[in-house]
């Protein structure tokens, strides 16, 4: 099952007590801080979280796979994620 913004929200009002208003508000403002600056360009890290990364792909070509025709990708830029060492160590227990 996927965690939303309102179950981190929920989790912070739980953990922390203050207006579940105001956790919103904290949740809403951390991804739009994270957002801006991906859109900037700019790499994010929260130590002992990990590392968001914005990487240009280069166009290329590709195949319909339905009709086979060859076509060109365009060129684009993907967001990456790399949990920290911390992350991944916990996640393969």
């Amino acid at each position: 099952m996927s965690m939303t913004k309102i179950d981190i929200t929920e989790s912070i009002y739980e953990r922390l007590g203050i207006p579940k208003k105001d956790c919103l508000s904290i949740v809403e403002s951390i991804f739009e801080i994270v957002k801006n600056e991906l859109e900037k360009g700019n790499n994010v890290m929260i130590s002992g979280f990990g590392k968001w990364t914005v990487k240009s792909k280069k166009a290329r070509k590709g195949r319909n796979p339905q009709t086979r025709e060859v076509m060109t990708i365009d060129a684009r830029k993907v967001i990456t994620f790399k949990p920290s060492a911390k992350r991944r160590k916990e996640l393969v227990r």
